[in-house]
């Protein structure tokens, strides 16, 4: 086997199971634990995959993008601490928009009951999920659905997102960088995303630590453009600081 062919194959796993680990990649592979290891720098210089400490995950890009279903098992624990924290900045917020994904979904269930409250959502997940919730008006977006993420896009979805004024609205997103911004993989995805910032008075980021140093293909977004970033304490205090430099405050949870 090649080095080409190795590096697609560890893609190929990496993509399939949502991680690899060297030892397994090398006996699978047949070859020494510092090939698999030269291979994932190889890979990560490509943006194909972020190296973790004894692996490595795929990262996001225009020809792969994990569905909703693989989102809702991966690291739950970290993205509810995230979906909390966010959920508390609402303040005296009336219109929300909650983006499509997990942690949003989750942002979505954490918002207040006791109070009226719109919220606006391209996630048919977040609109089921609000649909009967007290004291909260649903508007779900019209569009495409797109079948990964039951989120509706196209230029239905961001013409009746550009009719509203909205007071907040939580976003999240594939990759986060300081060089390039927020990215995501699908044109569409990110023309609803960068209308719903331009909508909203404030936007809060969420994201899992692992959103941070990867870039997806379209962007969307500065970070600079947010108000606050919401993530856990797996992203380093130090890089965390670097990212309020350009502008937001970023939480820690």
């Amino acid at each position: 086997m090649s080095a080409e062919e190795r590096q697609r194959a560890i893609v190929t796993a990496a993509r399939r199971s949502g991680s690899v680990d060297v030892s397994a990649l090398a006996a699978d592979l047949g070859v020494a634990k510092e090939t698999v290891r030269r291979d994932l720098r190889v890979l990560e210089d490509h943006g194909l995959v972020r190296r973790t400490h004894g692996g490595a995950y795929p990262v996001e890009s225009a020809g792969f993008e994990t569905t909703l279903a693989f989102r809702a098992t991966d690291h739950v624990p970290e993205k509810r601490r995230i979906a909390a924290a966010a959920a508390e900045l609402i303040g005296d917020a009336e219109t929300v928009f909650v983006d499509e994904g997990f942690t949003p979904q989750l942002i979505a269930e954490a918002l207040p009951r006791d109070r009226p409250l719109t919220v606006v959502t391209a996630s048919l997940a977040t609109a089921g999920a609000l649909a009967e919730a007290g004291n909260t008006t649903v508007l779900l977006l019209g569009g495409r659905v797109r079948p990964g993420t039951l989120a509706t896009v196209d230029h239905w979805t961001t013409k009746m997102l550009a009719g509203f004024v909205l007071d907040l609205a939580f976003i999240g997103a594939n990759g986060i960088t300081r060089d390039h911004g927020l990215t995501t993989p699908d044109p569409a995805v990110s023309e609803v995303k960068a209308q719903a910032i331009r909508a909203a008075r404030r936007t809060v980021l969420v994201g899992a630590h692992t959103k941070f140093g990867a870039v997806s293909f379209c962007r969307f977004a500065d970070i600079g453009d947010l108000e606050t970033i919401v993530t856990s304490t797996l992203l380093p205090a130090s890089e965390a600081h670097r990212y309020s430099l350009l502008g937001p405050q970023v939480i820690r949870v």
